[in-house]
């Protein structure tokens, strides 16, 4: 009995320490690229969060002795730009402005993407060719194109960029949890809870959704890394966040100016531009092959 008692120990613990290695996390931390990009995730969000902090300027501060000074010069790390203002410290703050409007952005998108999937997938019928029609001619015009249309309507700013590029998402949330309501509404478990005489929203939010989650994360992921591009294509244009205020397109779209005399401007911003959407991207495709069971190795 006790070598039995032995053994029955043994394997729980195996099983235990198979748990803990198979769970999402340590799945994650074994994915090097995941984790560079969850790496680079964390530090920009953390300048962003706390620039008050990390930028030694203010980044509206006019030097007109000191335009366009190369990097290194009288102590700008990051040199300055057309007004003298310390692109150190404008970069920092801009990280706060790009990321606040990716992520709100996303989440904007997410909420009434999810919604309108749920909607369309659960019901079915004409509720879903009117919903899904609608979402076909929001997929006619090209995403920066539908963005620029809603910018041109709502008007400049922080709020109505967030919206425009939320709007813009919309339709590609709402096919995703479409297609995956259609799969999973048919399951056994939702044709028990059906017998059991849950409501449709019971259904929906308590048993469909969460089943549904993991293509959600994986893609909102991603989105982001979209998002911080068309905030950045959309300030680059003028349509964006607008000056003085800054962003990493607004110093992009000034950085094009002067790319003969100070191309420093432009290049440093459009680096911080491509790490951060690389980071997002290496961290989207690394969650994808920890949530997706058939991209298991």
């Amino acid at each position: 009995m006790s070598n039995r008692s032995l053994d029955l120990k043994s394997q729980e613990e195996m099983l235990k320490k198979e748990r803990k290695a198979n769970n999402a996390w340590n799945k994650l931390k074994r994915n090097k690229t995941a984790m560079i990009g969850l790496v680079i995730v964390v530090i920009m969000t953390l300048m962003a969060l706390f620039s008050p902090l990390i930028a030694p300027s203010d980044p509206n501060e006019l030097s007109l002795s000191e335009v366009h000074l190369k990097p290194g010069e009288k102590g700008h790390i990051f040199g300055t730009d057309e007004y003298g203002r310390d692109l150190f410290s404008r970069i920092i703050y801009g990280s706060r402005i790009s990321i606040i409007v990716a992520v709100g952005g996303t989440i904007v998108g997410g909420i009434i993407g999810i919604l309108l999937g749920l909607i369309a997938g659960f019901k079915g019928g004409i509720v879903d060719s009117i919903i899904m029609r609608l979402m076909d001619g929001m997929f006619a015009f090209p995403f920066v194109l539908l963005s620029i249309v809603l910018m041109t309507v709502l008007g400049s700013g922080t709020k109505n960029l967030i919206l425009a590029i939320g709007i813009a998402n919309v339709p590609s949330y709402a096919r995703i949890v479409r297609g995956q309501v259609h799969v999973v509404k048919n399951e056994e478990y939702c044709n028990a809870v059906r017998a059991l005489g849950a409501s449709d929203n019971r259904l929906l939010f308590s048993h469909i959704l969460p089943n549904i989650i993991s293509p959600i994360i994986v893609y909102a992921t991603l989105n982001v890394a979209g998002a911080i591009i068309s905030e950045a294509s959309l300030s680059f244009l003028g349509l964006g966040i607008k000056p003085p205020t800054a962003s990493w397109g607004n110093i992009l779209r000034a950085g094009k100016d002067c790319l003969n005399t100070a191309p420093h401007v432009a290049t440093i911003s459009g680096l911080f531009i491509l790490i951060t959407v690389l980071g997002f991207n290496l961290l989207g495709d690394g969650i994808r092959d920890v949530l997706d069971p058939k991209m298991k190795r």
